[in-house]
């Protein structure tokens, strides 16, 4: 099935009584640290905490009839999203997580009624539970990234992007399965072709990458990050979004462990926001030196603050993080 900006129009008719218009802010900070003027899409301002609501009410307003439950599975973002939005129309939600989702994302999830399922090690484990639970009757899977109503839902954040800045130039999009930069970028270069879309994402584990530079999806090994919503694999069956995500980012940028914990310390002091580590994966791109030729305006989409606060309070205490087999070195925050 092929998107277009049709798609994406339409879903922000069908969404609209659910998810907020977000709003675009400046960063006088970030604006003086790169040279041009800089934007943040407040994404983590959605009732979930995250943009992932976007996509999964698009995909619950359009269920076949007779749907009685939504299943998914989901690095815990995407799961917050199915549960909130069946909840509002009634429907049941199961949805299937592996063991590396952090516990904070779990009981935000619970939060909402939704049933838990965790699987295996790997959100493959727990995409194979999905897939035997979409099996029986009255219960439909809703794709994190693969699905074109999920898709089209999360470019309604590229609409309100080009509209609040007619004359964007950048937008930096976190990749993983790729629905998000899928959406917002097919929203972006139907309106202005010449707009830069660079994917961000951290260099442990990056499947969109590897699968683009292997030119099919292939399988990564999952592992610990700080940016644990970009975990996870884009299933060898991918249909929609590695393809989109090949033909309409201009380029990738992989950011590291500690490039990611200094842009979380970054926004809480300068812009004094709670990101998660996904959320803060484009400003690792600027700050790092990987993007040397940024042409402004830019807009970076703050995609969710679902962070385990933990966690956060040891970030922005400068304390050392452990990730499995990584340790990342904490510092104190300088600007």
């Amino acid at each position: 099935m092929q998107i277009a900006l049709a798609d994406i129009l339409a879903a922000r008719e069908a969404i609209d009584d659910q998810v907020v218009r977000t709003p675009l802010v400046p960063s006088v900070f970030l604006s003086q640290k790169t040279g041009v003027p800089f934007h943040l899409k407040m994404e983590n301002l959605q009732p979930t905490g995250a943009f992932k609501l976007r996509g999964a009410t698009n995909a619950a307003r359009n269920v076949p009839c007779g749907t009685t439950t939504l299943t998914c599975c989901s690095t815990g973002n995407h799961g917050r999203g199915v549960a909130y939005a069946a909840r509002q129309l009634g429907l049941k939600a199961i949805v299937c997580l592996s063991s590396l989702v952090p516990q904070a994302k779990i009981d935000g999830i619970k939060a909402l009624g939704a049933e838990i399922r965790i699987t295996g090690t790997s959100q493959d484990d727990a995409l194979a539970e999905c897939r035997r639970l979409s099996r029986e009757p009255g219960i439909h899977e809703v794709s994190p990234f693969d699905d074109p109503y999920v898709i089209a839902g999360q470019g309604t954040a590229g609409l309100e992007i080009l509209e609040d800045l007619p004359d964007l130039a950048t937008l930096l999009v976190p990749l993983s399965g790729g629905g998000l930069a899928a959406g917002v970028a097919l929203a972006a270069k139907s309106i202005n072709p010449a707009i830069r879309v660079t994917g961000v994402t951290m260099d442990r584990g990056a499947a969109m990458d590897e699968s683009i530079k292997a030119g099919h999806p292939v399988e990564i090994a999952e592992v610990g990050s700080l940016a644990d919503s970009l975990g996870g694999g884009i299933g060898l069956d991918n249909k929609l979004s590695f393809g989109m995500c090949r033909d309409l980012l201009d380029e990738i940028v992989l950011v590291s462990e500690e490039e990611i914990y200094r842009s979380m310390q970054v926004l809480y002091f300068e812009e004094r926001l709670v990101a998660e580590g996904a959320a803060a994966v484009g400003i690792a791109a600027c700050l790092s030196g990987k993007l040397p030729d940024l042409d402004g305006p830019v807009a970076a989409i703050i995609t969710g603050q679902t962070v385990d606060m933990t966690q956060f309070t040891d970030i922005i205490c400068g304390r050392d993080i452990v990730l499995g087999d990584k340790c990342v070195k904490g510092v104190r925050y300088a600007a």
